[in-house]
C-alpha cells in the first residue's frame, strides 16, 4: 500500500520540469527579441487601460485552474482545526512580505548593489534604479502566498490534504483584501511609484475575476457532468493548459529583457539568492511554529509549506501591469518561477524525513 501511495504523489510531467521550461523560454525570449523585436512589443502594445490584453489572457489562464479546484465549501469547516490557519495566516500576511523585503533589500540593495548598476525606464515613464525594480519584484512575490503548487507540495509531503484546501481557500480571500495594500506600502518603501488604481485593477483582475469564474463554473460543471467528469477530465486538460499560459507570458517577458541578461547574466544569480533564503527562512519559521503549537505532522507540512511557496503567477501578472512586462520586477518575479520546483522538492524530502519530530 505504501509503494502504490508512493507511486501516486508523484508531480505531472509538465510540474516535474517546470525549471527545465523556464530556461527553455529564457532561450526562445532571448532569440525571439533578436529575430522580431517588434513582435513581442506589438501584441503588448494591444491594451485597455494599461492592461496589456495578450497577457491578460494568458493570466488568466494561469490562474482560472487554480481557483477552478477550490472547494470554499469547505472553509466553514476551518473551525475544527482552527490553529494551523491562523498560524497560516500569520506567517503569510504578518511575518513573510516583511521578512522579503529586509532579505532582498540587504543582499539586492546593499551587498550585490555595486554588481547592479543602470536604470531602467518603467510603464508609467519614471527613472528608477535597476537593483530598486529587482528588490519590488521580490516584494510582489513575498506579499502573495501560493494558493496553487501548495496543494501539490503539501500531498506529496503526505500532508493534510483537506486542510491545505481550507488554507488555500481562506489565503485567496486575504489576498483579495490584503495584497494591495500590503504591496503598495512596501513598494513605497522601495521608494517605487505607486498606481494605487493599478495594483487594485491588478487583483480584481487576476485574482477575483478567476475565482469567481472558477467558484461558479465548479459549481455548474458538477452538477451537470458529476465529480467524476470534473476531476479526471476537465482538470487534467486544464493543468498543461495553465502552465503553457504561464510559460507563453515568460516569452514575451524574455524577448524584452535578452539584452540585458546577455549583458548581466549574474542578475539572475543574485536575485535568486535572497529569494533561496527567503523560502528556507519561512519555512523554518512555520515548521518551528508549528512544533511549538503540538501540530500533527499532517498538519504542520501544508501550514509550513504555504508560507515557504509563493503565488508567482499573481506576482508576474501584477509586475507586469505596475512596472512592464519588460521591467527589472518582472524579471524577478520570474526567477522565482525558475527556483520554485527545486526549492520546494527539497523541503518535501526535509518534511519527510522529520516526520518523527511531531506525534
Amino acid at each position: 500500500m505504501e509503494k502504490v501511495e508512493q507511486r501516486e504523489r508523484r508531480l505531472s510531467f509538465f510540474e516535474k520540469y517546470l525549471t527545465l521550461w523556464v530556461f527553455v523560454c529564457i532561450i526562445g525570449g532571448i532569440s525571439l527579441g533578436k529575430l522580431a523585436p517588434g513582435l513581442a512589443r506589438a501584441l503588448d502594445s494591444i491594451a485597455i487601460a494599461n492592461v496589456s490584453i495578450p497577457i491578460a489572457i494568458c493570466l488568466f489562464f494561469m490562474m482560472y485552474p487554480i481557483m477552478v479546484k477550490i472547494d470554499f465549501a469547505e472553509v466553514i469547516k476551518a473551525g475544527r482545526t482552527p490553529k494551523p490557519v491562523f498560524l497560516t495566516l500569520f506567517i503569510n500576511w504578518c511575518i513573510k512580505p516583511f521578512t522579503m523585503y529586509f532579505i532582498a533589500t540587504f543582499f539586492l540593495g546593499y551587498l550585490f548593489k555595486n554588481f547592479l548598476p543602470g536604470t531602467e525606464i518603467i510603464k508609467d515613464g519614471s527613472s528608477v534604479e535597476l537593483y530598486r525594480s529587482y528588490i519590488s519584484g521580490a516584494i510582489l512575490l513575498g506579499v502573495a502566498p501560493c494558493t496553487a503548487m501548495v496543494l501539490m507540495w503539501g500531498y506529496l509531503s503526505r500532508g493534510n490534504d483537506g486542510l491545505t484546501l481550507v488554507m488555500v481557500a481562506i489565503n485567496s480571500l486575504a489576498m483579495l483584501i490584503l495584497y494591495a495594500p500590503l504591496s503598495g506600502f512596501l513598494l513605497k518603501v522601495n521608494k517605487m511609484p505607486i498606481p494605487w488604481q493599478t495594483i487594485i485593477l491588478s487583483v480584481l483582475i487576476y485574482v477575483a475575476l478567476p475565482l469567481i469564474a472558477g467558484y461558479f463554473s465548479r459549481k455548474w460543471i458538477i452538477k451537470n457532468k458529476g465529480w467524476e467528469w470534473f476531476e479526471k477530465r476537465f482538470l487534467r486538460f486544464l493543468t498543461p493548459l495553465s502552465i503553457a499560459a504561464l510559460l507563453a507570458t515568460l516569452v514575451l517577458l524574455f524577448s524584452f529583457k535578452g539584452d540585458v541578461i546577455i549583458a548581466q547574466p549574474q542578475a539572475i544569480v543574485f536575485i535568486a539568492i535572497p529569494l533561496f533564503i527567503q523560502t528556507c527562512f519561512i519555512f523554518a519559521i512555520g515548521y518551528a511554529l508549528a512544533k511549538f503549537l503540538r501540530l500533527s505532522y499532517r498538519d504542520a507540512a501544508p501550514a509550513a509549506m504555504i508560507g515557504a511557496s509563493n503565488h508567482f503567477e499573481v506576482a508576474i501578472a501584477t509586475s507586469a501591469m505596475l512596472f512592464g512586462l519588460s521591467s527589472g520586477a518582472s524579471l524577478a518575479t520570474v526567477v522565482g518561477v525558475l527556483i520554485e520546483v527545486p526549492v520546494m522538492l527539497m523541503l518535501v524530502k526535509i518534511c519527510l524525513k522529520s516526520q518523527s519530530w511531531f506525534k
